[in-house]
């Protein structure tokens, strides 16, 4: 078997498993044509989060479906790709199913981490910025330990039915509300998270967020650049790291 290879990958907000896209299947084997293309020359592939549209662990249950996108990450690493995968605000219930059955690491927040000769600050977007006291209630009650153990009490058949009718609502008011190449204020608000994290840490070289659906790519400070990773729902995008240059890209096939 081929050694991993040098380069880097980053890639975020697939959403598998959404019912807005027109054909889900389809986007999740595209996804895993991307990651076919890229086996020979990766090292690592980081996934900033949302990967999922829902995600919950109860102890012996998992969310059915994304067969081939999980079997592809099981596959990679098996062939020694380290993988690592961010909780998002839609898949932020991942707990030990991942790491256990595929050795996937598995981020709870950002993550500052060097990557061949450079510091990175990575994360999904949500949990850094400004954000709205709503949604800091809800991130705060869903991330509760006593909140989680009472909702894995409650049957699966409900807490999928109402996870996946909410998501696609949410959804929907997102995409009427702002085309997905348009900035907005949570744009603003991590830029200007960046900017002020840089001047603090001018170590950082790179920040790459998610969330957000949107393509970004633009320069901080003399040393730093901000870059969003877009989606794989409308932009089908990623990042590219191979220690000499850092590239955002769509995949085309």
């Amino acid at each position: 078997m081929k050694p991993p290879g040098k380069n880097i990958y980053f890639a975020a907000d697939a959403h598998l498993g959404n019912r807005y896209v027109a054909d889900p299947p389809a986007a999740e084997k595209k996804l895993v044509r991307w990651l076919d293309t890229i086996r020979d020359d990766a090292a690592a592939i980081y996934f900033l989060g949302d990967m999922f549209d829902y995600w919950y662990e109860y102890k012996y249950v998992v969310p059915r479906g994304h067969v081939r996108f999980l079997g592809k990450l099981a596959e990679l690493a098996d062939r020694g790709i380290e993988i690592h995968l961010f909780i998002g605000n839609h898949d932020i219930w991942m707990f030990d199913y991942l790491p256990q059955e595929i050795g996937a690491c598995i981020h709870q927040g950002p993550l500052t981490v060097d990557l061949l000769g450079r510091r990175f600050f990575l994360a999904h977007g949500d949990e850094v910025g400004r954000r709205r006291p709503t949604f800091r209630f809800l991130q705060a009650m869903f991330r509760n330990r006593v909140c989680q153990f009472f909702y894995a009490g409650i049957h699966p058949r409900w807490t999928f039915g109402f996870a996946r009718r909410w998501s696609l609502s949410s959804r929907k008011t997102g995409v009427e509300k702002r085309p997905y190449t348009a900035p907005d204020r949570q744009a603003v608000a991590l830029t200007e998270f960046a900017e002020a994290y840089a001047q603090v840490h001018p170590d950082i070289h790179f920040f790459i967020f998610g969330h957000l659906h949107l393509l970004l790519d633009r320069k901080l400070t003399a040393t730093a650049r901000l870059l969003f990773a877009g989606d794989w729902m409308q932009h089908f995008s990623y990042i590219r790291w191979d220690g000499n240059s850092l590239t955002l890209n769509r995949f085309e096939e």
